[in-house]
């Protein structure tokens, strides 16, 4: 009899324990999906953010080329007006020295307005890269933050 109150006792006591283990087990299931959910969630709020960051970008890109391309048109198109105006200007001149002073003039000018234009250009195009680049920088920023949440949790 006494050995039947032994085994009695260690299957209750197994029972415990096995009960003990299913309910910590489902306890540890349920936090592992909650962890894994909440990492999801982020997930998914990163590639969103991520999306309205590449379209910023775009526009940002799409402002800048915009802007290049009218200056440069707007450059050439005085250009062309300053040369037809020189050319004249030196084909109604009465003498060889003024031709070649309007000429020279020209020529200076021509070149001074050509250096100004490519250090607008210069700084339209780095203004312009900044801009694009802004919003993707911070997604780079943002995706170190959500993997050390993931790694974290």
């Amino acid at each position: 009899m006494a050995k039947a109150k032994t085994a009695g006792k260690a299957t209750n006591g197994a029972a415990e324990g096995i009960e003990t283990a299913m309910k910590n087990g489902t306890e540890a299931l349920k936090n592992g999906f909650e962890k894994a959910a909440k990492s999801y969630d982020q997930f998914l709020g990163f590639g969103k953010d991520t999306v309205e960051a590449y379209l910023k970008s775009a526009n940002a890109a799409g402002k800048g080329a915009e802007t290049l391309h009218n200056e440069i048109y707007s450059y050439s198109k005085q250009s062309i007006e300053d040369s037809l105006a020189a050319v004249k200007a030196v084909a109604a001149s009465k003498s060889v020295h003024e031709a070649f002073e309007l000429q020279t003039d020209f020529a200076k000018t021509a070149f001074d307005a050509y250096v100004g234009q490519m250090t607008k250009l210069g700084e339209i195009f780095q203004t312009s890269a900044k801009e694009t680049f802004a919003p993707l920088q911070s997604r780079v920023q943002a995706w170190v933050e959500v993997v050390q949440n993931a790694r974290a949790a």
